[in-house]
């Protein structure tokens, strides 16, 4: 139970950064004026797809509490790195952000390090 404990933080956690990187998108680019990015924010504090992404955060906190019951954290933290690898993943294909030989180097590298981590005792 506890390996889906930390699928569940990082499925939570993904969600949350994508939601938030989706609708901010839709809302455009933050102004420059400190008055413009206060009301800027207020807006996007409002948006309930945003809120879900801070629902999102908060859950992940909850389901990482109960991995910390399970396992030592020096094993589990390590597997929280998928979260970089799948953002990546999903944000090539519903953003159409590039991917580039060191991208995929360095998640390659996130990789293997959760490999060589999980093996240690």
């Amino acid at each position: 139970m506890g390996f889906a404990y930390i699928f569940a933080t990082i499925i939570f956690t993904v969600y949350g950064q994508l939601i938030l990187k989706w609708k901010i998108d839709k809302y455009g680019s933050l102004p420059e004026e400190w008055m413009d990015k206060m009301a800027f924010i207020f807006r996007l504090l409002l948006d309930p797809l945003i809120l879900s992404g801070f629902l999102s955060a908060f859950v992940a906190s909850l389901f990482w509490m109960a991995a910390m019951t399970k396992f030592n954290i020096s094993f589990a933290y390590p597997f929280m790195s998928l979260s970089f690898v799948l953002v990546f993943l999903l944000s090539v294909f519903l953003f159409g952000e590039p991917v580039t030989s060191q991208k995929v180097i360095g998640l390659s590298l996130i990789v293997l390090g959760i490999i060589v981590t999980s093996q240690s005792t």
